[in-house]
């Protein structure tokens, strides 16, 4: 009860979901996309592609990432989140702007156009799907659900950013039982990912952006990975050195993040 009070006093509403209940939210997250891929997946025998057909990418992707957007709406709307989840009001300084303009303009640059115009128009397709399900998902978990957990909780905004982040990389372990040890290398990279999206959370001040923003990034990356013969282009080294590059500036200039003159506490409303 006093936790609720404390919620409703702070301006939030809906029900409460402290941060370790979060992690077991995203354990069973992971657990549908990784169990309805054991269930249903299709082995991509000796190509060196993750998706070299338009049945792989379905069943080991689409599908899969499909349940776990349902599964992330059942938990928002169980919470009752929509209004804060869909809109976030933490303004940043100007200069934070570039980050999701940088990343929309390479990853649309990035994109393996040569490649995709060889392939069959319904694994296409597919992709470009896949892209919209993942930003859904994974913001909708990450930046939607999981910011929200650690904002109510209590934590500065540089630790929203930092754990919100830390659990989007953790959650990607998971793809050991698939991918092996370099899952590991993978979760620490999608890490610094989550919060760049999480500046563009900021930016927007909605989470459409980011979703917006992270599934161009990964059509992007995955254009290289489809089909029976992958192709590596310049855009996807273009798209990795932008992540570093951003990284770095983020390090150096990351007291620089939050605006001058912050807003204003909300005041509760009084009491009728």
């Amino acid at each position: 009860m006093h936790d609720t009070v404390n919620e409703a006093a702070a301006g939030h509403v809906g029900r409460r979901l402290s941060w370790p209940w979060f992690l077991a939210v995203v354990v069973v997250y992971a657990g549908i996309i990784q169990g309805i891929g054991l269930l249903i997946g299709v082995d991509p025998g000796d190509s060196d592609s993750q998706f070299p057909t338009t049945e792989s990418l379905v069943r080991n992707a689409l599908i899969p990432i499909g349940a776990s957007i349902v599964f992330a709406v059942a938990v928002v709307t169980w919470l009752g989140w929509w209004g804060e989840v869909l809109h976030y009001r933490a303004p940043v300084r100007r200069w934070v702007r570039w980050v999701p303009i940088s990343m929309l303009a390479v990853a649309l640059f990035g994109l393996n156009y040569w490649h995709l115009a060889d392939q069959n128009a319904s694994l296409v397709l597919c992709l470009l799907v896949l892209g919209v399900f993942v930003g859904v998902g994974e913001e909708l978990m990450f930046r939607g659900i999981g910011v929200q957990v650690f904002k109510r909780a209590g934590f500065t905004e540089g630790k929203v950013a930092l754990y919100s982040s830390a659990v989007f990389g953790l959650v990607h372990v998971s793809n050991a039982i698939g991918q092996g040890a370099q899952a590991f290398a993978q979760a620490v990279v999608v890490s610094t990912s989550g919060y760049l999206f999480y500046l563009c959370l900021r930016v927007g001040g909605v989470l459409l952006l980011p979703m917006l923003v992270h599934g161009l990034w990964d059509t992007s990356l995955i254009s290289n990975l489809v089909g029976a013969e992958p192709q590596v282009s310049v855009g996807m080294f273009l798209v990795i050195v932008l992540q570093v590059a951003l990284i770095i500036v983020l390090i150096t200039r990351r007291r620089a993040i939050e605006p001058a003159h912050p807003l204003p506490a909300t005041a509760p409303a009084a009491a009728s």
